[in-house]
């Protein structure tokens, strides 16, 4: 059976293991939320976006390009626009979003009038806005508007720190002005739905879009790895036939020159700028497909990292050798399968918080199991020690009444004329020891087999307070050589069932103590109380050299002897009170210490009477 304190001391282990690997979990979720942890998230989520590309499909959109062929041939962007609207009129479009700010009179008007005929013969017309920073909407001309069938705001979302476009606002507030992102406007006008806003979505008749919480509403969006089709007008120009290209699709109008500035960062660009009129039509496509990526909610992270952290813990706790490193080394690989798996079914899993709960995890459990084993090694060197002491002890004591013994049987031997008397007396001195040696083994061997659960008690009745003063009357002699006064008072009258043989070894070893490490002149005090219920205390006080909570901790362990006891020079196992425990939790009672160094010590024994 193990003591009570080793129990002690596997379970503060334990709870270290616990707590640094739920400060493990702490520290991993945490460093996500820091901008550092943000940025590592969004290139693992470029990384998985190439990685996990979805099915291709045929784009209902397409890009009516004004490059640099284009402006080279117009001269500039509004009589290129005009010119590419009137050219695929005739092909019926389903919607057309123009993502170019005409905000101001051109340069001439009567290319003004010619883009002002080109939007009144184009149906399902979108023309773009942009919020501005004083909240007011720097938007078309009211003689472009007048034929707009919706205005639409063009506002981007590109990352701070390295430009890149990974979602949209699908809609801005300007005063009291709602607009929705030209994908969205565009999506709406082809389909014929209508938005219903909540606070944490966007739902367009049977689509529920995904999108963050708050008045932008900003989505995540789904690239077409092949890109969107695009038709400049120049080659519109040069080929009318392209114009059946734009047949039935949603057309996305705009700026696609390399130099132009709004043009912008893709997880598949490649360190090349895709134009913004291109990233709007991927977002159409993300809304028109329904390939909507969702993120994983926080709760279902930090659970997941919870059980990394514990499966780690359980691993370096049951494990050793190479299973304890193939059971670390799957948590690591776990922690990476988990956003990729997640990811392959349109959920974006942060990628930091798992890898980092995997390292912290796997470092502090092989620091946890370092510290432990290393603890482990030195008490195994320290009981090693404490046994080797015990047992020379333990030989010391045997070797008296063996001495005793081997000099008794020499005088009878050598002297064969000795006196009756003296021989009977030698003799009586043989059977003394004889009995004294086997006594002290058979308490050891008891003892063990107590331990091992390989002996059953004796079940006689007996006086407590017969048991006291037979105790009390083998210490005295001990005790008057110090002139410390042993003090028994009144016992109740109750009996206690079990081994006397072992309650007497238990009772005569505390007062063995209280009397050797007791300075001299000194009084011990054995008194009994009733307690509630089915028990009796009985209490051994002395004033004595007293011990430490540390000390007290550890009292009951086999072989442990306190600094002060063993530099008081007396003798000892440190096996003693191991014995004591033993014998007294069999016997279904407990002990309990009191102590203060320099102050004495106070042991209690809670035993079970019997009922008459």
């Amino acid at each position: 059976m193990k003591s009570s304190a080793r129990w002690r001391r596997n379970s503060k282990a334990y709870s270290l293991l616990a707590a640094t690997l739920l400060a493990s979990v702490v520290a991993a979720v945490a460093l996500d939320f820091t901008s550092f942890g943000t940025q590592f998230d969004k290139y693992a989520y470029d990384f998985l976006f190439r990685l996990e590309q979805p099915k291709p499909w045929q784009p209902g959109s397409i890009v009516l390009a004004i490059d640099e062929k284009t402006l080279a041939k117009y001269g500039s962007i509004r009589p290129a626009l005009a010119d590419g609207l009137e050219k695929i009129a005739g092909v019926h479009p389903r919607a057309v979003a123009v993502d170019v700010i005409l905000d101001a009179p051109g340069a001439s008007a009567e290319v003004d009038a010619n883009l002002e005929t080109a939007f009144a013969d184009t149906p399902h017309l979108i023309l773009a806005s942009y919020l501005l920073r004083d909240n007011s909407w720097d938007e078309p001309l009211a003689r472009f508007r007048k034929h707009a069938a919706a205005v639409a705001q063009v506002h981007g979302d590109f990352d701070a720190y390295d430009s890149v476009t990974r979602d949209l606002p699908l809609a801005n507030v300007g005063g009291h002005d709602r607009r929705w992102a030209l994908a969205l406007q565009a999506w709406l006008m082809a389909t014929g739905r209508q938005v219903v806003e909540s606070p944490d979505d966007l739902t367009a008749g049977d689509v529920r879009i995904p999108t963050t919480s708050g008045e932008w509403h900003v989505m995540r969006i789904r690239y077409a790895m092949s890109g969107i089709p695009r038709v400049s007008i120049a080659e519109l120009d040069a080929n009318p036939a392209l114009a059946a290209r734009f047949a039935d699709k949603v057309v996305f109008a705009g700026d696609t020159e390399q130099a132009a500035r709004d043009s912008w960062m893709t997880p598949y660009s490649d360190r090349l700028p895709v134009p913004g009129v291109e990233i709007h039509a991927n977002a159409y496509e993300t809304l028109a497909r329904g390939l909507f990526l969702y993120d994983a909610p926080l709760s279902l992270v930090l659970l997941c990292c919870f059980l990394l952290a514990c499966s780690t813990g359980v691993i370096y706790a049951l494990t050793s050798g190479w299973a304890t490193s193939a059971g670390a080394g799957a948590v690591v690989v776990v922690s990476q399968a988990i956003p990729a798996v997640a990811f392959a079914n349109s959920v974006v899993w942060p990628w930091l918080p798992g890898t980092l709960t995997a390292a912290f995890a796997v470092s502090a459990a092989a620091a946890w199991r370092l510290i432990v084993v290393r603890r482990q090694l030195l008490e195994s060197m320290g009981e090693k020690d404490r046994y080797q002491r015990a047992m020379q002890f333990v030989t010391h004591e045997m070797r008296t009444p063996l001495t005793a013994i081997q000099g008794s049987s020499e005088l009878i031997s050598r002297y064969a004329n000795m006196p009756e008397a003296k021989r009977t007396q030698i003799a009586q001195t043989i059977n003394s020891e004889t009995k004294r040696l086997a006594r002290m083994i058979e308490t050891f061997l008891s003892v063990e087999r107590l331990s091992a659960g390989q002996m059953e008690l004796k079940q006689e009745r007996f006086p407590l307070a017969g048991l006291v003063e037979s105790c009390a009357e083998r210490a005295r002699p001990l005790a008057e050589r110090k002139r410390i006064e042993i003090d028994v008072e009144p016992m109740p009258a109750d009996d206690l069932i079990g081994d006397r043989e072992l309650m007497e070894y238990a009772v005569y070893n505390l007062l063995t103590n209280a009397v050797k490490y007791s300075p001299p002149e000194t009084r011990v005090r054995v008194f009994g109380e009733d307690e509630r219920g089915d028990s009796v205390r009985l209490s051994i006080k002395d004033q004595g050299i007293g011990m430490d909570r540390k000390e007290v901790a550890r009292i009951f362990e086999k072989f442990y002897r306190t600094k002060r006891a063993e530099q008081s020079g007396e003798a000892g196992t440190g096996i003693g009170l191991s014995i004591v425990e033993q014998i007294v939790t069999q016997h279904g009672g407990s002990i309990h210490v009191e102590s203060e160094p320099g102050k004495g010590s106070k042991f209690s024994l809670v035993l079970k009477r019997t009922h008459d």
